[in-house]
């Protein structure tokens, strides 16, 4: 038996075909789950920790940057004060490195949360490693230690979907066909798209699969859009997610098996709106635009999927910001605020979907903080994805050089309004075809499997 994996920037989605029909994989109560991990870690002992020449150099470059950020903002700050701020980040780091080190994979995998609870006990325990959205990072240029502890988390999720399906089946998973983006998320070009396969499939390999293929993500969408339709006809395929937007030009529906021409993507999707909002919605009540602070400071706050800067982001210091902006930022650095800050934002998102205000509750910042948004922002915020989306979409209409029968929408991004009618207005002389958001992909890879 053979398993469809939907492998996703915000969610993750498992399938098999059995006896014709796709049975999805339940992950609890849900037939996805959040791709967000939790690692609860035991905490060692501090007194342990001593500067070796590696931890000495990592202190005299925080100083040097602490140092440039002082100056930037028109202060001057005295060595010793700014040594003693680097060593606490030091050790800080230290703690971190050594509470990963001693655990073995079956341990971690035991311990390990996923999803929404991932979030959920992050928060209540307050300690140890929670990592969002894996995926996104496949493609970037990473150090061999980065790239390490990138393929051994995507090894522990992929795992976590076999061993789920291989209870609720109650027959050992060991081969899968998982979706790939047409482009993922890059630093280095095409030569991202080859890493990310390659630490993907490495990282199958390592979580029990014996073989793994994969297929283009809107591919897989036509697929599901093939099986539904009982007419055969021209069809563009568009499937918009948290990190990519894909889409196939395909003949689909009727006796035969379907025609994919041809494929085109971009690395772009909702988190980019996420980001854009939270610089433009929620990154003000912590002193964006207002203060001295750096701009690099608040995108590395906000990009919660970047392991890197995160860490860079708790490495600074805000004691000499101006209240109320610099405490607020100091509480932003504590463990879990960005995270839960990330959240109200993805609320915001969804909920101005459908409503033309949302109120954000803050009070993990600041007792009583609160911010409302108006559907304006989000419209200020979608602008650039949508844009590019634009772009995207009137290049296809422009290659294939005519308005498909249907256009068949799909990927979690596609419930929003807006972007809805952005597709529509590509391919005016065609049908729009609403599909499920969240498993036309995984439907679709569970049929590739089959066959």
């Amino acid at each position: 038996m053979k398993l469809g994996i939907d492998f996703g920037t915000s969610n993750s989605a498992a399938a098999v075909v059995i006896d014709g029909k796709v049975v999805p994989i339940q992950f609890g109560q849900a037939e996805q789950f959040r791709t967000t991990v939790y690692f609860p870690e035991v905490m060692r002992d501090p007194n342990d920790f001593e500067l070796t020449p590696a931890l000495e150099h990592d202190l005299a470059r925080l100083v040097d940057a602490a140092a440039r950020d002082a100056r930037a903002a028109g202060q001057e700050r005295a060595p010793d004060a700014l040594r003693r701020e680097a060593l606490r980040v030091v050790r800080r780091q230290w703690m971190e490195e050594q509470m990963r080190a001693p655990l073995s994979s079956t341990t971690l995998l035991q311990n390990a949360v996923y999803g929404d609870d991932a979030l959920e006990a992050y928060f209540e325990e307050n300690e140890g490693n929670l990592v969002q959205s894996p995926k996104s990072m496949l493609g970037y240029n990473l150090h061999p230690r980065a790239r390490q502890t990138i393929a051994g988390i995507a090894t522990h999720i992929l795992e976590h979907i076999r061993l789920t399906a291989s209870r609720q089946l109650d027959t050992p998973i060991r081969t899968a066909t998982l979706g790939r983006p047409v482009q993922f998320r890059s630093s280095i070009g095409e030569a991202g798209n080859a890493q990310a396969l390659e630490i993907l499939h490495g990282a199958a390999i390592a979580a029990g699969f014996d073989s793994i293929d994969f297929l283009e993500e809107p591919a897989a969408a036509a697929m599901h859009y093939h099986a539904e339709s009982p007419q055969e006809h021209d069809a563009v395929v568009v499937d918009i997610g948290g990190g990519t937007t894909d889409i196939a030009h395909a003949r689909v529906g009727g006796g035969q098996a379907p025609t994919i021409h041809r494929a085109w993507g971009i690395a772009r999707g909702g988190t980019d709106i996420d980001l854009a909002l939270s610089l433009g919605g929620y990154m003000p009540l912590f002193g964006r635009g207002i203060t001295r602070v750096p701009a690099h400071h608040y995108v590395e706050a906000a990009m919660v999927q970047d392991m890197t800067r995160q860490r860079d982001f708790r490495q600074h210091t805000y004691r000499d910001v101006d209240a109320p902006f610099g405490p607020r930022l100091t509480a932003l650095q504590d463990t879990g605020n960005t995270a839960r800050l990330y959240r109200e934002v993805e609320r915001c998102k969804i909920a101005l979907s459908s409503v033309s205000s949302h109120d954000s509750a803050l009070g993990f910042i600041e007792r009583g903080l609160q911010v409302q948004i108006d559907a304006s922002r989000l419209e200020t915020a979608a602008g650039g994805y949508l844009g590019e989306l634009t772009a995207l979409l009137e290049q296809v209409r422009s290659d294939i050089g005519h308005d498909p029968a249907a256009v068949f929408l799909t990927g979690g991004m596609s419930r929003a309004g807006y972007l809805q009618q952005a597709v529509a207005n590509a391919f005016p002389g065609s049908t729009l075809v609403r599909g499920n958001p969240s498993f036309g992909v995984v439907h679709g890879l569970a049929l590739a499997a089959a066959n």
